[in-house]
């Protein structure tokens, strides 16, 4: 096994697991380090939809008990069979899309220029966003409504591009439709379990006759690590949104593409 891909590997997962669910695109990250790192090709970019996985566990793994109770509910409990329904609501518009055009997007939409541009315009859009009064009428993800549950999923899939953020697009989305700050990023947490399987299931499916059996140690890296620092990433979120906004992450989005930008059109 090549350390220095195996370093790579570990360097991809923590980025991923800490921009994963920050609204500063972890996508983004992945492919400008990506390409930084020399850690290009067909094999690397399903090991950058692999990784995710190890993200996505963090969030089943720190709110079990909220997926256990919505699980054995469902059966019996209204509310949980109410919140089973928002995420499929929301989980719908971005997935027909990406089935439709998952091909077109990767093949003309991952490059760092791109990126660049996405970063900066999503820092504008969450710049108005929060300067706009909010009135938060939703203080808990079991009190969101199909409605809002559907803006949110059409605001998700704006993030198809590479550089939006889907953890931004949704936050910022349901915040437009009344959610308080921490109530849109847990909803946006939810969301992204069946997304993000759907999309690494799909991208795997689709590339298994590219992967070998000595790249399963440099996966197992990467997943290890996008799941330890997502964990870390999570908690800091869901502490910081208890008395700050996300403007901090809208002018980190704007100086990062700006910095990209400048360093790809010289």
């Amino acid at each position: 096994m090549d350390l220095v891909t195996l370093l790579k590997a570990l360097a991809l997962g923590v980025l991923e697991g800490l921009t994963e669910f920050l609204p500063i695109s972890s996508t983004g990250h992945l492919i400008i380090a990506g390409d930084l790192l020399g850690f290009n090709g067909e094999q690397a970019d399903t090991f950058k939809i692999f990784i995710q996985l190890g993200a996505i566990l963090a969030v089943c793994w720190l709110y079990r008990h909220k997926l256990i109770h919505v699980t054995t509910g469902l059966p019996s409990d209204p509310l949980a069979r109410r919140f089973a329904i928002n995420i499929a609501i929301a989980f719908l518009p971005a997935a027909m899309l990406g089935f439709l055009f998952h091909d077109s997007i990767k093949r003309f939409l991952f490059s760092p220029v791109t990126v660049a541009i996405a970063l900066i315009v999503g820092g504008v859009a969450i710049l108005i966003i929060e300067r706009l009064a909010h009135s938060a009428r939703v203080d808990t993800v079991d009190e969101v409504s199909w409605r809002e549950a559907l803006k949110i999923g059409l605001a998700q899939s704006l993030a198809l591009m590479p550089g939006v953020s889907r953890s931004g697009a949704t936050i910022m989305g349901g915040l437009v439709a009344g959610l308080s700050r921490k109530t849109a990023a847990e909803f946006s947490f939810f969301l992204a379990i069946p997304v993000m399987f759907a999309a690494a299931g799909y991208d795997l499916l689709k590339n298994l006759d590219i992967l070998r059996v000595e790249d399963l140690p440099i996966f197992a890296a990467g997943f290890l690590a996008a799941f330890a620092s997502a964990l870390a990433s999570i908690r800091f979120l869901i502490s910081y949104l208890g008395n700050h906004s996300f403007t901090i992450f809208a002018w980190y989005r704007i100086v990062f593409g700006l910095v990209v930008l400048s360093y790809y059109s010289l």
